[in-house]
């Protein structure tokens, strides 16, 4: 019994290691390189559709505006 317990408590003290290992603090950034700007990009991908729908309104308005303007002059 008392090689069973060796066993077991060399594992415990093994895990013990490897878990304290694990919980270490990640390194920190240096500050000579600035993250990269993300939230630029975020918003120029966002922005990109809204852009797009805003054109697509302005000739939409305009093929109204013509039509309407067809339909004054034909008498309606």
């Amino acid at each position: 019994m008392t090689n069973a317990r060796l066993s077991i408590a060399t594992t415990c003290a093994a895990l013990l290691a490897l878990g304290s290992a694990a919980c270490s603090r990640p390194e920190p950034v240096p500050a000579n390189d600035p993250p990269e700007p993300q939230a630029a990009q975020l918003r120029e991908t966002i922005q990109a559709p809204i852009d797009r729908a805003k054109a697509v309104q302005d000739t939409v308005e305009d093929a109204a505006r013509k039509q309407e303007a067809a339909i004054e002059a034909a008498g309606g």
